[in-house]
């Protein structure tokens, strides 16, 4: 039992039961952890000047920071726990190694400071006061910034402990039993390596949080007025419905027809049409002799696009008869502008071509560099008309049988299929972290045939909606 599982636990008490017992052959390998991992040395190494040593040997010589020790303590009578400590810091005090001690730190992403990370850092501290022989009193949360790094302190006082150690034992016995069941908040599954193991379980049970639209607090709501689960929504009466709704101030009855509809296709696997007036093919390809599809690919927490993704098409007689596809990269953040004229040159060689995209993020950054490059107010409003959101697109004309409408959902759903394997924008922005500590052009390749499969696939979805 140790800090590793007390985080999953804190998280999802049936991911840390998984993380303990499961058979990992059903466990999928996490983008996201491993881009955590490899961000959260980068940070340590810069927070301690590069002075970073494994293990014990670390603490007996006074290295700045020290990494890879393990811990095995008594947390209290009858109970012992492990710990990993991410990173101790050496600090003015006396321990037994000499004239100094350790404080424990943590890793986080994002702005807040979660109970994950108070709690690691007080058990960290229990185990770490033992281990050294003295008392600590605090520990730090390192995280960035705007590219900054920033270190915050947090206090380890008597409350915090007990409460950790609490948590520690109530996981214990957690662990020793069954299963838990599926947590009602789905949305945490996302990026959770358990999470199609889960899925095929919640779809059996009916869960409510399937559906699209329906959050922890909605679920709740359905099950007060008698609709435990999705199966039942599906063929539940659309205005009683919204009326039992009305006493939570949940009346809408737009809203309550969009979640009955949904459940309706996910439970019986058919899509559901729900505006047959749209001519698609006027709305998607403005009847112009050729088109864009465009995708970006990202790295957010540093605010960096690094490679736009274009496909361009001409059409004769509404039939595709020139396909390209051009990757135009942006390697270096703020250090030259020769991709933004790259990017316009490509929008204005065919001024009246649709550009079309999967989700706002793409619209959105072409607007940002369109104002960076002193575009005036008419030539943005004109780009801006000649952009098709897709995704808007299949929400407002179908309700699939699918849980999230997605690229990679929909995609899949209607067929495509991408040439590598569980591949995600995740895993592209590990590529580029990877192509970006070693300079491997391999790891750049794989995130340009990405991309260009994300653009055949927003085709795909474009000829689909027109098709049907």
């Amino acid at each position: 039992m140790n800090n590793i599982l007390l985080k999953s636990y804190l998280r999802c008490k049936r991911k840390a039961w998984l993380d303990y017992k499961g058979d990992k052959k059903y466990k999928s390998w996490s983008a996201q952890g491993s881009i955590q991992l490899i961000n959260q040395y980068k940070n340590f190494s810069l927070l301690t000047n590069g002075e970073l040593y494994g293990g014990l040997k670390g603490c007996e010589k006074g290295y700045k920071g020290v990494i890879g020790l393990k811990i095995n303590q008594e947390l209290k009578e009858n109970l012992n726990a492990v710990v990993y400590p991410p990173l101790l810091i050496k600090s003015k005090g006396e321990s037994k190694w000499g004239q100094y001690k350790y404080i424990p730190a943590v890793y986080k992403l994002g702005r807040k400071t979660t109970k994950e990370h108070y709690s690691e850092l007080a058990l960290c501290s229990i185990l770490l006061e033992s281990f050294e022989g003295v008392k600590i009193d605090y520990g730090w949360v390192i995280s960035t910034l705007k590219n900054k790094l920033i270190s915050e302190k947090i206090l380890l006082h008597k409350k915090l402990r007990k409460k950790t150690i609490d948590i520690f034992s109530e996981m214990v016995i957690s662990l020793a039993g069954k299963i838990p069941k599926i947590t009602e908040d789905r949305k945490k599954c996302s990026i959770c390596p358990w999470q199609t193991f889960c899925d095929k379980e919640a779809k059996s049970k009916g869960y409510l949080t399937d559906i699209d639209g329906i959050g922890k607090k909605t679920a709740i709501i359905f099950k007060n007025i008698g609709i435990s689960n999705f199966k039942e929504l599906a063929f539940a009466n659309e205005e009683i419905i919204n009326n039992k709704l009305s006493k939570f101030q949940q009346n809408n009855l737009e809203k309550t027809t969009k979640f009955i509809n949904q459940s309706k296709s996910y439970a019986t696997g058919i899509p559901i049409k729900i505006n047959r007036s749209r001519d698609l093919s006027k709305s998607i390809f403005k009847r112009k002799e050729g088109f864009f599809v465009f995708d970006i690919e990202s790295d957010p927490d540093n605010k960096h696009d690094f490679l736009y993704g274009f496909i361009s098409i001409k059409r004769r007689n509404n039939k595709e008869n020139f396909y390209n596809y051009e990757p135009i990269l942006n390697l270096k953040k703020n250090q030259n502008t020769e991709y933004i004229e790259k990017i316009f040159k490509k929008l204005f060689s065919e001024k009246q071509w649709p550009v079309l995209h999967y989700g706002e993020t793409e619209k959105i950054a072409i607007v940002k560099l369109a104002e960076q490059a002193s575009l005036n107010s008419c030539e943005i409003d004109n780009l801006k008309s000649r952009f098709i959101d897709l995704h808007l697109l299949v929400r407002e004309t179908w309700v699939l049988p699918l849980k999230n409408y997605s690229l990679k959902t929909v995609a899949n759903w209607i067929g495509f299929n991408w040439q590598n394997k569980n591949v995600s924008g995740s895993k592209a922005l590990f590529w580029w972290i990877q192509y970006n500590e070693t300079l491997n052009k391999s790891f750049l390749q794989k995130i340009i045939d990405y991309n260009k499969d994300d653009c055949q696939a927003t085709l795909n979805i474009a000829n689909w909606l027109i098709e049907n």
